[in-house]
């Protein structure tokens, strides 16, 4: 017996060896490309540069993006280089993926690439051709069964002979802004020649003077449609709900289009459905209950009304639900409970009431709950401390009371709780939240007492906002030492007292304004070399200003030290430390400071906001202000400057507000630019000034062209702009980046915008064409 099993292993092994040797001989023997179609992809390789920048929509997903062209070397297999995939028996190149290949440069007509003709799948996905057209040779690929185009910065209109592509099973040319657009005739011949789709993505592609009966004669092939911002207008057929294989429906953000579902003789296998931002108006309709396969529903500005109805509850394979920013109303229905594997759920921005339910906590799968901005009352349920996957919870904008409950301590994935603009009240006791916690949000509450010390074991916190409610006592920054992330903090309109404490070094945005600190700025303070807003306004604080605090940060961005009593002079580092650097806004108001303005503040390159009024400065306003090109407010008022107003301030061209009132001020008003739209409230209080738009008169005929706007007597006026207004004017620039970017829990942002994006993370998004063959999806915040 021993030896037949030595024998039949040993004829094993030679049975295998011979195949080895088989194999080899026939792989060794195999053909390469052919020399034409190598030397055609070299040649196209030439027309590019290549980026890593271009492909970071690839990097952001997780999908590895690289230069794949630089595997293509002259005398070697083209089957073999990277992208590049041959028929098995001709050798013929019959796919070119160079999705995510860092690519810059453009697609002539005259390029090689047409040269391939066996060409069934090209995927140029992610890339950087440069805002230039479709060339229309991209038709003449008779055999193409996939096109992708998408996210590559093509732009124009999509040529007619792409539609001679009658084989193709699936399209994309999506892009991430409006840079291609698809004429009338193009779409209809689309329909009709694309017989065998099954995918067609035209995210962000222009159509607005199409007739939405060209989709009458959709392919009944077709499995998944994306057609969002593509400016669709009017009523869409219910056809394309009729179509028989299709799972994935993606109609977002076309304001201007209008839909229904058909009322019978209807089932669908629809598991994918956005209609996100268009219109429908009035309940919900009824025929959303016979989408039995739906997994991800998302109808979000719709203009739906009533209330949420039970049958919703019979959705039992939803993942996501997102029926945010409309008008529903009344409570929730208990059958919500029974949606077992719901993930997203989003019903923020409607009205409805009641108490949140105890049911929640049924919803065992869920991750993400957005119920901010309705009228919910009563207590957070207990019940929450089953939803052990939940990652973020949003309740901002309600009517919640009661003390903020101990559930949250076994909810150890939970990174972002928004609780504020409620009602909770209670001593603001030891903290009760998982250690997993990023970002925590309590403000415009009734919460009272000392910070606790506990708030030391969130060791990876972000954001803390606790403003706008009634804490009080002295804040000890050494609970702060070990929350080595820790980069936005929120204190303001408290009842805080003690010294000014130093926030941790890693601190991006610091706001204590509103409270009753006493005592000098400790020069400690210029350790946090980060800082991009710092607000102590409001405050009782005392002393000279440290001489460091004017360079202590390279990206200071706000700086407000108003309504103290500060007092000697204005240091001069103010301007220097921070020269071409981030300054935006700059209130040294209502405060003691003496002595003149620094030459140097007309180096501040990038200051939008200047606020220097109630003070006691003297001598001449400086004619390095007109230095300041994009200033917007200046407001130098209630001080003891003399002399006459510099002629160099007629070159501030953004300038919008001016307050100079209640000086010494005398001589002619500079006239012309932005002086022809202030009135006379500007110069209140000034005896010695005269000239439009004094009634005093200088002696010449001063009047200038009629003004561009008219400027309000409001009390922002009288007492300038604020921080706030100076960064919302600054149109979400470069300050949005930095004072705004925390929500991609980064770094933070001011409580002045806080609403505009606090609880309004994009919904989830498609990722990339080129990752959809993958199945995958992109779940952005």
């Amino acid at each position: 017996m021993m030896r037949s099993l030595i024998l039949l292993s040993q004829l094993f092994f030679y049975l295998l060896l011979l195949l080895y040797s088989q194999l080899a001989s026939s792989s060794s023997s195999a053909p390469l490309c052919s020399q034409d179609q190598s030397f055609a992809l070299l040649q196209f390789k030439q027309l590019f540069s290549f980026s890593n920048d271009v492909s970071f929509n690839c990097d952001e997903v997780d999908l590895h993006s690289y230069p794949k062209m630089e595997s293509w070397k002259e005398g070697t297999d083209c089957c073999s280089w990277d992208g590049v995939t041959c028929d098995r028996m001709k050798r013929d190149v019959i796919g070119l993926d160079l999705s995510c290949s860092w690519l810059c440069g453009t697609i002539p007509f005259n390029s090689s690439l047409f040269l391939l003709p066996h060409l069934q799948w090209l995927n140029l996905a992610s890339n950087n051709f440069s805002y230039s057209s479709i060339s229309s040779r991209f038709g003449q690929f008779a055999r193409l069964k996939h096109l992708d185009l998408s996210h590559s910065m093509f732009s124009g209109k999509v040529p007619l002979e792409i539609s001679h592509l009658s084989q193709l099973a699936s399209l994309d040319l999506s892009d991430y802004n409006s840079y291609l657009k698809l004429e009338a005739s193009v779409v209809k011949r689309l329909v009709q020649n694309l017989t065998k789709l099954r995918e067609l993505h035209l995210e962000n592609v222009e159509m607005p003077s199409i007739s939405l009966s060209s989709f009458m004669n959709l392919s009944s092939a077709l499995t998944s449609i994306t057609l969002n911002n593509c400016l669709l207008c009017g009523k869409l057929p219910d056809h394309i709900f009729r179509l028989p294989n299709l799972r994935e429906l993606i109609l977002t953000d076309n304001p201007e289009l209008t839909w229904s579902f058909p009322m019978v003789n209807w089932s669908t296998p629809l598991m994918y459905l956005d209609v996100s931002r268009t219109i429908y108006s009035g309940e919900l309709p009824k025929s959303i209950g016979k989408m039995k396969f739906i997994q991800h529903l998302f109808m979000s500005e719709c203009k739906f009304n009533g209330s949420i109805p039970a049958w919703l509850g019979n959705l039992t394979q939803l993942i996501d639900l997102d029926l945010s920013i409309n008008n529903f109303s009344g409570e929730m229905p208990s059958s919500i409970s029974n949606l077992f594997v719901l993930s997203y759920f989003d019903l923020r921005s409607n009205n409805i009431q009641g108490a949140l339910p105890i049911w929640l906590g049924n919803l065992t799968r869920v991750t993400e709950i957005f119920f901010g901005t309705n009228n919910f009352t009563g207590q957070i349920p207990s019940s929450l401390s089953n939803l052990k996957n939940l990652t973020f919870l949003g309740l901002r904008y309600n009517n919640i009371g009661g003390r903020i409950p101990n559930c949250f301590a076994n909810l150890t994935k939970l990174t972002a709780i928004h609780l504020s603009y409620n009602q909770l009240t209670g001593q603001f006791a030891e903290f009760q939240f998982s250690d997993s916690l990023e970002f925590l949000s309590l403000d415009n509450n009734r919460l009272y007492g000392s910070i606790p010390k506990s708030i030391s074991n969130l060791v990876n916190l972000s954001f803390l906002d606790i403003s706008s409610n009634d804490l009080n006592g002295t804040v000890d920054f050494n609970m702060f030492k070990k929350l080595k992330t820790l980069l936005y903090l929120n204190f303001r309109a408290n009842l805080l007292h003690g010294v000014l404490p130093v926030p941790p070094s890693s601190m991006r945005n610091f706001l204590i304004s509103n409270n009753r600190l006493g005592g000098e700025i400790p020069s400690s303070i210029c350790n946090v070399t980060s800082i991009e807003i710092f607000d102590i306004s409001y405050n009782s604080l005392s002393g000279t200003i440290p001489s460091c605090l004017g360079n202590f940060s390279n990206s200071l961005v706000v700086m407000d030290l108003r309504r103290n009593n500060f007092y000697g002079t204005m240091p001069e580092t103010f301007a220097e430390g921070n020269m071409l650097r981030t300054l935006v806004f700059n209130d040294l108001s209502s405060n003691k400071f003496h002595g003149k303005i620094p030459e140097v503040i007309g180096m501040l390159n990038f200051l939008r906001g200047l606020n220097l009024s109630h003070n006691r400065l003297i001598g001449h306003i400086s004619s390095s202000l007109g230095l300041l090109s994009v200033l917007e407010s200046l407001d130098l008022s209630s001080n003891r400057l003399n002399g006459e107003i510099p002629m160099q301030l007629t070159s501030l061209t953004f300038l919008a507000v001016l307050n100079l009132s209640q000086n010494q001020l005398m001589g002619p008003i500079p006239q012309g630019k932005q002086f022809g739209t202030f009135q006379n409230n500007t110069y209140g209080g000034n005896l010695g000034l005269c000239g439009f738009p004094l009634s005093k008169n200088c002696g010449i005929d001063e009047r200038p062209p009629p003004p561009i706007f008219q400027e309000d007597n409001d009390p922002m006026f009288m007492s300038g702009f604020g921080w706030e207004a100076v960064l919302l004017g600054y149109g979400f620039g470069l300050v949005f980046g930095i004072a705004m970017g925390y929500f991609m829990f980064k770094i933070g942002k001011p409580q002045c915008l806080l609403g505009l994006i606090e609880e309004n993370r994009p919904r989830k998004l498609k990722m990339p064409s080129n990752q959809r063959s993958r199945g995958s999806r992109n779940y952005s915040i």
